[in-house]
């Protein structure tokens, strides 16, 4: 691990990818890589416009790549059935699921659904995505992965079950940093849940550390040019942050690299930027009852019942 780098990433010939927000940042970064290596990658984004530009760019950048556009938005659950349908009449099986998409510090809003946004796009629609799915991850197994990307913020604070919609108060980072920790203990529970059926799927998850991407600069537009965290997000885009390619590699690591564990967390070796080592977490994302409780919740509001986990 010491030292990895996108060159390290193994051969991806003959496996099938989707990644989410895959138009910018982190997830362009990591589905370029995973062509180049020879992965046919679908670009899941909402946008036509830049899902379609994003797949053009990339293939000049990896002549050759087999890379499609596919429309999906995370905070719509019809977008999200729309689009697993689309892909089990195309493709049988799925080798590797990157949960990349996500907001940050968003005013109070709400999905398609009515979810309060950041806890419905970055948690909810991965979640029922991800079950979605699984029919054709599991056609893949061995070797098959899911990924799911956090973040360091998810300190920030554990989940409130009574309130998995900050309905009672709303403050935009601790709704972020809830709605990343929501990401770890789906991938916790996923994790347990798989092992216990037997079967081979991974779920892993990663962060990319303090990256300058679109979803930094977007959280910094949201504070105000005049406030002094968003003068601090601006001053560390320039100054702190790793590029967007560097900080794909843990994902990159934990969606390729072998020996990847169950519930591993991955992340840059300085905490915000470095080489892919495993990650700190907070205590409360490895809680067994919390992990359960938040499943439960997330299939009664989405309306996905994962299907039996078997080989």
């Amino acid at each position: 691990m010491p030292g990895w780098s996108a060159q390290d990433v193994p051969d991806q010939s003959g496996r099938t990818a989707v990644v989410t927000g895959a138009n910018s940042g982190i997830g362009y970064a990591t589905a370029r890589e995973l062509a180049r290596r020879g992965a046919e990658v679908v670009l899941a984004c909402r946008s036509a416009a830049r899902g379609h530009a994003a797949a053009i760019r990339l293939r000049a950048e990896v002549p050759g790549a087999e890379v499609e556009f596919a429309p999906l938005d995370l905070a719509d659950l019809g977008s999200v059935r729309e689009f697993a349908q689309a892909f089990a009449r195309r493709r049988p099986a799925l080798d590797l699921l990157v949960n990349n998409a996500g907001v940050m510090a968003l005013p109070y809003g709400r999905t398609a659904d009515g979810f309060e946004t950041q806890f419905g796009v970055n948690h909810l629609g991965h979640f029922a995505l991800t079950g979605l799915l699984l029919p054709q991850l599991a056609a893949a197994a061995p070797g098959a992965r899911v990924v799911t990307v956090s973040s360091t913020f998810h300190a920030l604070g554990d989940v409130d079950h009574d309130d998995l919609g900050s309905e009672r108060e709303y403050r935009r980072w601790t709704a972020y940093g809830r709605s990343k920790t929501a990401n770890l203990l789906f991938t916790h529970e996923l994790a347990r849940r798989l092992a216990a059926a037997g079967s081979p799927v991974v779920a892993a998850s990663a962060h990319p550390g303090y990256a300058a991407t679109n979803l930094h600069a977007g959280a910094a537009r949201q504070e105000g040019r005049r406030r002094p965290a968003a003068r601090l997000l601006e001053l560390g885009n320039a100054v702190v942050a790793q590029s967007a390619s560097a900080g794909a590699l843990p994902v990159l690591y934990a969606a390729t690299a072998p020996g990847v564990r169950p519930d591993a967390f991955f992340g840059p070796r300085l905490g915000w930027r470095g080489a892919p080592v495993r990650s700190w977490r907070a205590r409360w994302t490895r809680d067994d009852a919390s992990a359960r409780r938040l499943w439960a919740a997330s299939e009664e509001l989405t309306g996905i019942t994962y299907p039996p986990l078997t080989p």
